[in-house]
């Protein structure tokens, strides 16, 4: 039983079960972009995926800068803290909308992918963990930023493993959403998922 749990787990499984993607198999990604359905919800939820993916890269990028010394401490803080405070909060907020909201109106529209939005929940319990993590030791790197050079480098260390921890999850947990939520969409159209409500 643990085994079956261990590959739904968001950090070690390679994407969703195959018995949750027909739907992707009928709407394969590389068509997303030129199907009817495309425009509105589907393409908003796309844009704010690109969104999170965007930033997190920016945040794995500017750690790495600061770490080569493209970046001075000072110069890094005032960077880095209002697009982290930025990525950490829209993130949040993303989630508690698809948690409260879309899940449960995309779970009764298509009841075979009911399991695809728990294991999805199951993601954020997560991924909000890994950004209370990252908040933390953000704030200790910030914090350490007015300390000596070895402990600098040592919050920046820190941070850069749960930024690399955190977009690792992300990653695989945007596109498995994307890979159960869009092909649904595309089937079904707005206007019918928003009136299953």
């Amino acid at each position: 039983m643990a085994d079956k749990a261990d590959i739904h787990h968001l950090e070690t499984r390679a994407g969703l079960p195959e018995d949750l993607r027909w739907l992707v198999a009928k709407y394969p990604r590389e068509d997303w972009r030129a199907h009817d359905n495309v425009h509105g919800m589907a393409s908003m939820w796309l844009q704010r995926h690109d969104m999170f993916r965007e930033l997190g890269g920016m945040l794995t990028a500017g750690i790495g800068d600061y770490r080569e010394g493209r970046m001075d401490a000072q110069q890094f803080a005032r960077w880095f803290a209002p697009r982290l405070n930025h990525f950490l909060g829209n993130l949040d907020g993303h989630h508690n909308v698809e948690d409260h909201h879309y899940f449960p109106v995309f779970a009764k529209a298509e009841s075979r992918l009911k399991r695809g939005f728990e294991i999805l929940d199951a993601d954020h319990h997560l991924i909000h963990e890994a950004l209370e993590r990252n908040a933390d030791s953000a704030n200790a790197f910030i914090q350490a930023l007015q300390e000596n050079e070895d402990k600098q480098r040592f919050a920046a260390d820190a941070y850069a493993d749960e930024n690399a921890r955190l977009v690792a999850m992300l990653t695989r947990h945007l596109d498995d959403e994307e890979d159960l939520i869009i092909p649904l969409i595309l089937d079904r159209g707005d206007r019918e998922l928003v009136g299953s409500d």
